[in-house]
């Protein structure tokens, strides 16, 4: 199969190289001068175009005192050949700025964290040296982003560990603290902390049931010894903190979410400390894109670095 496939790739590339050859001639209408233009001997330009007529298994050409002249099936062969050419030049130019980071698409999932605060300054980053790459995001649950990438929908994902598919490659990314959040105007804020059973009875706006980052707090709650009310459920940081605001409940979510808040305050919480590590997940033994693999690089690269 090896030696059929090396078979085609050489007869294709004669079969450019014939079609180029066949064009200098038509366009120069002499085969002195388009020798001369392809760096090519005369002998040999004209043994190529013979092989080309053969080929097809008709004249293209008709010589003459001063020079040559196209046939009637040679102008629809140099017409077809000029397109012909021009798209494998395309595609060659294509996938020579895929290798070389110069475009191409990445595709990437994750939660509410990563894709709100975790992704955008990487990408801004990231594209800072390769402009041309772009990039399609996906927020949603650990859980889909994994299935996502195992089934090839998506590239990369960044989850909250442990994800259970065995077709997946991880790398650890960070820790991420949950923290417990408060309007500025709550009484809680009024203290420098407040004990595990004061939460207590008090209502919580919540992430999704189901999503990993909410088993987390539950599981951590449950240990505690506290049942969570939760009243409302949401999917995003920001629409949870949003929701806090207005209602003046509680609720826990990435610290890194509280970057440039002014609305909310976090509270301390004694006996109670929820931390979950992201990961950066792909699909085993598959093969990245040349800018996903990058961007991979790149996410994972330590901070001090």
């Amino acid at each position: 199969m090896d030696s059929l496939h090396g078979y085609h790739v050489k007869f294709a590339y004669m079969d450019l190289l014939l079609m180029r050859s066949f064009i200098a001639v038509a366009e120069a209408g002499a085969f002195t001068a388009a020798s001369d233009r392809i760096n090519v001997t005369q002998p040999a330009l004209s043994r190529r175009i013979r092989q080309l007529e053969e080929y097809l298994g008709a004249q293209l050409l008709v010589r003459g005192r001063k020079g040559v002249e196209l046939t009637e099936v040679g102008r629809l062969v140099v017409a077809e050949s000029r397109i012909l050419v021009a798209r494998f030049d395309q595609l060659r130019s294509q996938v020579a700025s895929l290798q070389g980071l110069e475009g191409g698409t990445v595709r990437i999932g994750g939660g509410a964290t990563a894709v709100s605060f975790l992704l955008p300054e990487a990408i801004a980053g990231f594209q800072r040296s390769h402009p041309g790459i772009r990039f399609q995001l996906k927020e949603a649950g650990s859980r889909e982003v994994a299935r996502d990438v195992v089934d090839g929908a998506l590239e990369i994902g960044v989850v909250t560990l442990p994800v259970h598919p065995r077709d997946l490659e991880l790398a650890e990314l960070r820790s991420d603290r949950i923290v417990l959040v408060a309007p500025v105007e709550h009484p809680l804020t009024r203290q420098r902390s407040i004990s595990v059973e004061e939460l207590s009875g008090r209502g919580f706006v919540g992430f999704e049931a189901g999503s990993a980052i909410r088993q987390l707090i539950d599981s951590a709650l449950r240990d505690a010894g506290v049942q969570m009310q939760v009243v409302m459920e949401l999917r995003s940081i920001a629409a949870i903190l949003r929701m806090v605001v207005a209602t003046g409940n509680l609720a826990f979510v990435s610290r890194l979410g509280l970057k440039g808040q002014v609305d909310v305050r976090e509270i301390v919480v004694t006996g109670l400390r929820i931390d979950r590590k992201l990961g950066v997940i792909t699909r085993k033994g598959g093969q990245l894109s040349p800018g996903a693999g990058a961007f991979a690089a790149h996410l994972l690269k330590p901070v001090d670095s």
